[in-house]
């Protein structure tokens, strides 16, 4: 799947975005930075203007830390993190997968892990950019 435009939510609804993904989900990554790993969602990536809010901006609520620069969105209302402005790339948003209408984190077999620990903005020269990876296999039934 390759360049789709696809319409997301938080869980009550009152944030409302559309998002074009040039890569379709090719770009899924989680990361092990301390917030991160804590949140624990699958993200895609898009450009700064393939993402707009159709409803709700006055829902959403932001959380930076550490040096500030990214930006964390999620829906005041049921807490749901929509997207964040990535530190690493400013120009782009990473988007909740689980958000967007008829994907979820469990469609994908494998998603790569990012070493947002030695984040490349810090000046790790050993920095690893992958981490590991997360593998999902459904049980038999």
């Amino acid at each position: 799947m390759t360049d789709v435009c696809l319409d997301g939510s938080c869980h009550c609804g009152a944030v409302r975005f559309r998002v074009h993904l040039r890569d379709g989900l090719a770009s899924a990554r989680r990361c092990n930075c301390s917030y991160c790993t804590m949140r624990g969602a699958v993200a895609v990536s898009t450009r700064l203007d393939e993402f707009t809010i159709l409803q709700g901006e006055d829902a959403l609520s932001c959380y930076t830390f550490n040096t500030q620069q990214a930006k964390h969105y999620f829906c005041s209302a049921c807490g749901i993190y929509t997207h964040h402005q990535r530190r690493s790339r400013p120009n782009e948003f990473g988007v909740n997968l689980a958000c967007l209408a008829g994907h979820s984190p469990f469609d994908l077999s494998e998603v790569p892990v990012l070493n947002g620990r030695d984040h490349p903005r810090d000046g790790n020269p050993h920095r690893n950019p992958v981490f590991g990876t997360l593998i999902f296999r459904r049980c038999e039934t």
